[in-house]
């Protein structure tokens, strides 16, 4: 029974899509699936794909955002800003109401989003994410992390509170609530408790102005993450 158990494990382990490690431009993105790696999920997992198709096909809402995304995306494929993209799906979509669920570090960038879709005709709600004034050090978060950071930066004693804005922005009715810099984490709790649908207009990374890309691109990224890896390597011994 054990051997059996451990044999099942080993297999689930080695069916687990790794799609990151395949060319899908010469594969899936022309229609076919790759015959060289047999956890490609369109042999592997041929009923999870034709599971998604039926969702495609009978849930309504579903219906509607696949096509009006995937107009979007043909309209000003490379052109348009991440903002206009937005605009456009909530215009196809019929939203109404945007909620702004906003860093007090991005309070300007709100403002200016606020302005520019109150002018394409949307009613804008925002939350910021200091509201309720809430002390980290009653949600259990240790006082040396409550006032300067590890990099000398003060942080303040007030929690960020995505409880707060989610539950403020179900209240207002919005349509579709829109992540402008929350951290890492806070995004995570708000999408979670948000009814309106959620899309990340701004993703924090203070390091590289909200571009967390950019990382990626530089020599710079290679030796900042051997480096990280290689401490982290040395404090487990």
């Amino acid at each position: 029974m054990e051997n059996e158990i451990s044999k099942n494990s080993n297999r689930r382990i080695e069916m687990n899509p790794t799609c990151h490690k395949c060319n899908s431009i010469n594969f899936c993105i022309l229609g076919k699936p790759n015959k060289n790696m047999q956890n490609c999920p369109m042999i592997a997992s041929s009923e999870i794909e034709k599971e998604a198709l039926n969702f495609y096909k009978s849930d309504e809402f579903i219906k509607k955002t696949t096509k009006i995304a995937s107009i979007v995306e043909a309209s000003g494929y490379i052109q348009w800003p991440r903002l206009k993209d937005t605009i456009e799906f909530a215009k196809g979509m019929d939203f109404k109401k945007i909620g702004l669920a906003f860093c007090v570090g991005l309070r300007r960038e709100a403002k200016r989003i606020a302005e520019i879709l109150d002018k394409y005709g949307f009613e804008v709600c925002s939350v910021c994410c200091k509201t309720g004034s809430i002390k980290k050090t009653e949600l259990d978060v240790p006082k040396e992390y409550t006032i300067i950071s590890k990099t000398g930066h003060p942080l303040g004693f007030v929690s960020c509170n995505p409880i707060a804005q989610a539950l403020l922005l179900n209240n207002a009715q919005t349509d579709l609530n829109l992540i402008i810099g929350l951290c890492v984490g806070h995004d995570i709790t708000f999408t979670q408790l948000s009814n309106a649908p959620v899309s990340t207009l701004i993703a924090k990374d203070r390091s590289h102005p909200h571009n967390p890309a950019a990382i990626l691109y530089t020599p710079y990224g290679d030796s900042y993450f051997r480096k990280d890896i290689k401490i982290r390597q040395e404090e487990k011994k």
